[in-house]
Order: structure tokens, then C-alpha cells, then sequence
């Protein structure tokens, strides 16, 4: 059974299709069958992988999902591409309690022979992010090491949680990730011991720092670690998969 990740933040340009495309990487490297879901419009996540945006998205294509999974340059790493379609947003966004169900039986029934399905969400609480969390295991949330940190936080906290009442009882909030951290700013130091006080034991032990390898990677359609193994991101995101999979 497939260990579904919804990772997911209301504010853009925090990490959260990077985090997804690495630790979905990280852990095929460490021999896991690893699907990421791209749901959102901007389909960064797709290019990210080197794959081309669908014309339709699978989760409403009226396919069987096998037949729209694409194997990326990386063993054991596939994409259910996006789509940038204003329809099919539309279409999965529709009725978020009966999306959600379709989403996750589609997600329970016709992949379950991968061992972590990461979604990646757009950067809103819209339905869109909604019917994820009710497909999801588990949601991760990356955190921006910097002042506004901690701004809308605990929206995205109480929506899991509503989610986790309400429509999905197996939901648990997997981790916060730090992301984006500068040792040298006294700032991002400040921001991770506030975050980590808060949220104790919630947040992961690994920081994923600032490194332009993490920032290139997505243009030549690869993660960090195959871009630049030994650069600080790359072995940032390997430790972060070494605490996912201890966390199984």
C-alpha cells in the first residue's frame, strides 16, 4: 500500500514543489517506487521532472491512471504529469468532500504498487488543496527560514486538522521542513529555534540550506541530487529522506 504525502503550503516560493521533486527523488535513489502528482495549474513539478505538461489531467482524463504515468530519466521515479487546463482545475476542484473521495480511491485502487505518492499542491488553501489532504497519509509543510515564517502557518494547520475531523480520519501532519536556511543570517536561526519551539517534535531535524544547485536543477529537468550530488542541497535532501524513511 502506497504511502500517500501531500505537501502543501498556502505561501509561494517556500520550497514545496523542490521538496517534493527531492525527497521523491531521494527516496527512489534509496530503492522506494516513488510517484509525484502534480495537481497544480503551473505544473512545475512536471517540468521540474523533465516531463511535458498533460493535455488533459489524468485524474480526470476518464482514464486508468497507468496509462498517463511517466518514467523519468531516474530508475524507480515516475510523474502523473499536470495539466495547465482552467477545465480540469476546474474539474478537480469541484465538490471538495466528493473530489477528495474520488481522488483518493483512485490513488488507494490504481496505484498501489508504489511505495510514496507525493502531491504537489498549488500554493493556496483552495479546493485544490483541499481535496489532496483528503486523498493524503500524511501532509508535509516547508517552512521559509525568514521573517514571515510563521504568517498563515497555522491556517494550513487547522485545515489538516478540519480535514482530519471532518473527511479524512487517517490524515496525521507528517512534518514542518525547514527550507532556505543561511546559517550565516541570525534571522534564519531565530526562525528555525521559534518554529522548532512551537512544534516540537513535528518539525524534521534536517534544514535544507540556500544553494543555487537546488534552484538550477528543476531547468534541466532533474532533481538536486542527480544535478549536483555533492552539493550542500543534494546532501541536505539525502539526510531529509533518511528521517522520512525512519519515520515508516
Amino acid at each position: 500500500m502506497a504511502k500517500i504525502i501531500c505537501v502543501a503550503n498556502q505561501k509561494g516560493g517556500v520550497g514545496k514543489t523542490t521538496t517534493a521533486i527531492n525527497l521523491a527523488a531521494g527516496l527512489a535513489k534509496a530503492g522506494k517506487t516513488t510517484l509525484v502528482i502534480d495537481i497544480d495549474p503551473q505544473c512545475n513539478a512536471t517540468s521540474g521532472l523533465g516531463v511535458e505538461p498533460a493535455l488533459r489531467h489524468p485524474l480526470v482524463a476518464g482514464k486508468p491512471l497507468a496509462e498517463s504515468i511517466t518514467q523519468t530519466t531516474q530508475p524507480r521515479l515516475s510523474v502523473l504529469p499536470g495539466s495547465q487546463s482552467l477545465a480540469d482545475a476546474d474539474a478537480l476542484s469541484a465538490s471538495n468532500r466528493q473530489r477528495a473521495s474520488s481522488m483518493r480511491h483512485q490513488l488507494t485502487n490504481e496505484l498501489s504498487n508504489f511505495d510514496y505518492i507525493f502531491l504537489d499542491c498549488p500554493p493556496s488553501l483552495g479546493q485544490l488543496t483541499r481535496a489532496a489532504l483528503g486523498a493524503a497519509n500524511e501532509v508535509y509543510i516547508p517552512i521559509q527560514c525568514e521573517y514571515f515564517a510563521m504568517e498563515g502557518l497555522s491556517q494550513i494547520i487547522e485545515l489538516a486538522r478540519q480535514t482530519k475531523a471532518k473527511d479524512n480520519h487517517r490524515l496525521e501532519i507528517g512534518g514542518l521542513i525547514l527550507t532556505m536556511y543561511d546559517p550565516a543570517l541570525e534571522l534564519a536561526n531565530e526562525v528555525a529555534n521559534e518554529v522548532r519551539g512551537y512544534f516540537e517534535g513535528t518539525v524534521f531535524n534536517t534544514l535544507i540550506p540556500r544553494d543555487v544547485s537546488i534552484s538550477e536543477a528543476p531547468s534541466h529537468g532533474v532533481s538536486v541530487l542527480d544535478y549536483s550530488p555533492r552539493a550542500r542541497g543534494a546532501w541536505a535532501y539525502s539526510e531529509l529522506v533518511m528521517e522520512v524513511i525512519d519515520r515508516e
